[in-house]
């Protein structure tokens, strides 16, 4: 689990009805969602079960699931799931309930795969982390620490309320104080489970997942490298001069581990800071992030403004628009004609892309073009537009 204070009784049920339906459980306390996945696949478990609503604030929770080997379930299984739930079936009685256990390893395990991935001591590297007082609290110091680096770790002391509190991957300007006052070379911050990383550089500049994912494409000479309709412009775009071919899925990296199973890819993620790394982990691990980037200051000697150089962002506006019904999004006429004419308009030099959340009650516009005015104009007409239409 993460550290919110709904995980404690969000875990003693799932404990209860799994233990209850003849499972064994093994609880391994507060860690990083990627660290679940690893376990899983680690120590041959049939199911991992992680409860965190990553990101989004402390009163909201989730529970998400691994299968057998480590990967989340694709959609057809959670649909086949669904379908069952109602059947009648004989719950275990006796010796034949499951077992709870604690399993005290299950962090340094963790930390042990963390530090294998690298092949270069990051001393001389000094690093802000910040942990959005969430699930790697205690383990993302630690880890970096003896990875060799000089570490400053900034909200790193949860108490069940504060995760994402003004902290972490969706709240910087802590972190950029920080790595400016301190005079690091880096920041990483972290979310609430940890498993997007985003990076500031030494002058307080932001590295997201793109940019991310650009330095360590070229550093690691993949072919292709997998993202999403979010990706920029500026990325496709370099990929493309580095003779890197570029594959797009749906926003959510476990799109991205989708296509790159099924394609034999190693290397994808987001902007958002997902960032998979197949020879070393099947889902989206900040913490496996931060350690490969600063793997590639390590071995390069150059700081993370001049690797960001690898790519040039193109203008993105992104604007949330609330209180509209997501569901009517795909039948508007008036969206399309809209979005037709202002795609025609930018032709190559832009795009535009309008989906509603899975997570939230919302729709996003999100517009790239050559321009920040020109970016800006076209999100706030469409984000009117998005606002009487689906009223």
């Amino acid at each position: 689990q993460d550290s919110r204070a709904s995980g404690d009784f969000l875990e003693a049920a799932v404990v209860a009805g799994l233990t209850s339906a003849g499972v064994d459980v093994y609880r391994v306390g507060v860690l990083p969602t990627p660290a679940i996945s690893f376990l899983v696949k680690e120590s041959g478990a049939d199911l991992g079960v992680m409860i965190s609503a990553s990101h989004n604030p402390m009163p909201d929770n989730g529970i998400k699931f691994f299968a057998k080997g480590g990967g989340k379930l694709d959609d057809s299984l959670e649909a086949a799931i669904e379908g069952r739930l109602n059947e009648p079936w004989d719950r275990p009685v006796g010796k034949d309930v499951g077992r709870v256990m604690v399993d005290e390893s299950a962090s340094e395990r963790y930390i042990y795969h963390l530090l294998s991935s690298l092949s270069v001591n990051l001393a001389g590297i000094k690093v802000v982390v910040d942990c959005a007082n969430g699930a790697a609290s205690e383990v993302a110091p630690e880890v970096y620490a003896r990875a060799g680096a000089q570490v400053i770790a900034i909200s790193n002391q949860p108490n069940g309320l504060n995760i994402n509190d003004n902290c972490g991957s969706t709240h910087l300007d802590n972190l950029i104080a920080q790595v400016k006052s301190s005079g690091a070379d880096l920041g990483i911050a972290h979310d609430g489970d940890a498993d997007r990383c985003l990076a500031i550089d030494a002058d307080g500049n932001l590295i997201d997942g793109d940019f991310i994912l650009a330095i360590l494409a070229k550093e690691s000479r993949v072919p292709t490298v997998v993202g999403t309709v979010m990706t920029n412009l500026g990325f496709i775009k370099a990929m493309s001069e580095s003779g890197i071919s570029f594959e797009k899925t749906p926003v959510g990296d476990r799109y991205v581990l989708e296509n790159m199973l099924a394609n034999g890819h190693k290397l994808g993620g987001e902007q958002s800071g997902h960032i998979i790394m197949r020879d070393f982990a099947n889902t989206g691990d900040g913490l496996l992030t931060a350690l490969q980037l600063m793997s590639v200051m390590a071995k390069s000697k150059k700081s993370l403004a001049e690797l960001a150089q690898v790519m040039k962002r193109f203008p993105q506006v992104l604007i949330n628009v609330n209180d509209v019904d997501k569901s009517k999004l795909g039948t508007s006429k008036a969206l399309a004609i809209a979005v037709n004419e202002y795609e025609s308009k930018l032709g190559a030099t832009g795009r535009i892309l309008l989906r509603a959340s899975g997570t939230e009650p919302l729709v996003r516009v999100m517009v790239e073009a050559e321009t920040q005015s020109a970016a800006e104009e076209i999100a706030q007409k469409l984000a009117s537009l998005v606002r009487s239409e689906l009223a």
